[in-house]
């Protein structure tokens, strides 16, 4: 099987309690986020996805979640990391029309139910924190 590393930004919107999803062409809702190109970090990775996805210029934080699948119709073993991430600048914005439908604040319930994958839901998140290092 093929490594697939993908990088998400879990971005919470604490006074309307709602989550930052895209609908990706194809495949559904989602974080921001997507695969892990050849020299990035996971952590670049989440910020370029985002940036490319929402217009949205983010600051990671820590880790809050490791995720891993195989997709064997596709013949992938991937790997998802989850970084908290805060918006720094920018307006939200459709930039790839090829490849977001989409991007909408989603309340926890509905962000719950398009992630199912997320032991505990959002409110999992919330409270969940690893801390991120880049080793060079």
């Amino acid at each position: 099987m093929k490594r697939v590393d993908v990088a998400y930004a879990f971005i919470f919107n604490e006074i309307e309690q709602k989550v930052l999803m895209v609908k990706n062409k194809g495949s559904g809702w989602s974080l921001p986020g997507g695969a892990v190109e050849k020299g990035e970090t996971f952590e670049q990775a989440a910020k370029r996805e985002s940036k490319e996805e929402t217009n949205l210029t983010i600051k990671t934080e820590n880790i809050v979640a490791v995720n891993e699948a195989f997709f064997e119709s596709k013949g992938h073993h991937a790997l998802f990391i989850t970084y908290k991430a805060k918006i720094v600048e920018g307006a939200i914005q459709i930039i790839h029309k090829d490849e977001i439908d989409d991007i909408k604040w989603l309340d926890i319930n509905t962000a719950n139910q398009l992630m199912p994958y997320h032991a505990g839901g959002v409110e999992s998140l919330l409270k969940s924190s690893a801390p991120y290092t880049f080793q060079g």
